[in-house]
């Protein structure tokens, strides 16, 4: 029986890739549109799980938004869309799923961090704060969950060659970000793939509770 993956975030980018990784290694991905799934929208999200026709062996929460801006900047609706969207709606999603993985005693869940949930710079405080926040959501989880065979890790990535990457780093910019990672290169999104796709499935067996971060060494 194929696994059946929920999948969100998954038209672009690392989600997109993630997606293709998955199906290659025969797995079922269900990528919901924004109409079948407003995740952040709490009727939206339960309507979902009230009318879903199959039960989920895992989930991806890739699905985040990132407002750049210095303290003065910040406002009450980017707090908002910040955290519904990195925080509140990944939590909501792991409470749904994770009610039938407890029947089932089996489930695997990645929730996709960044290397600004593990360490911050200026300029990024909401999205760190999110970003730290989905990490002490999965090792909080990983206690709680364990004993019904549920296992949950963060997936961490730095800097990743995607379109929004190129739209927003100037070229200049990112020539020098390249000098000081260890590889001289930012990731492809298909590697970052590669790390979740072993995560969610069966040679993944007892890593849980982990912020795996995926960087190049730029950490290190």
């Amino acid at each position: 029986m194929k696994k059946n993956i929920l999948i969100t975030g998954a038209s672009r980018g690392i989600g997109k890739e993630i997606k293709k990784e998955l199906q290659n290694n025969g797995f079922n991905c269900i990528i919901p549109t924004r109409e079948k799934l407003d995740i952040n929208n709490s009727k939206s999200i339960e309507d979902f799980f009230f009318n879903l026709k199959v039960e989920i062996d895992g989930l991806v929460n890739n699905a985040g938004i990132n407002i750049l801006g210095n303290l003065d900047s910040i406002s009450d609706t980017d707090i908002n869309s910040m955290v519904n969207t990195n925080l509140i709606a990944p939590l909501k999603l792991i409470q749904y799923v994770s009610k039938n993985m407890k029947l089932k005693r089996y489930g695997k869940i990645v929730n996709i961090s960044s290397i600004w949930g593990v360490r911050s710079k200026e300029f990024r405080t909401l999205y760190s704060m999110t970003k730290f926040g989905i990490n002490g959501i999965t090792k909080s989880l990983a206690r709680e969950l364990g004993e019904y065979n549920i296992l949950i890790n963060s997936v961490a990535p730095g800097y990743v060659n995607t379109e929004m990457t190129q739209k927003n780093v100037s070229l200049e910019e990112q020539n020098k970000i390249k000098e000081m990672i260890p590889l001289k290169r930012f990731a492809e999104p298909q590697e970052i793939a590669k790390l979740v796709a072993f995560l969610v499935s069966e040679n993944n067996s007892y890593i849980t509770g982990e912020i795996i971060t995926i960087d190049g060494g730029f950490l290190a």
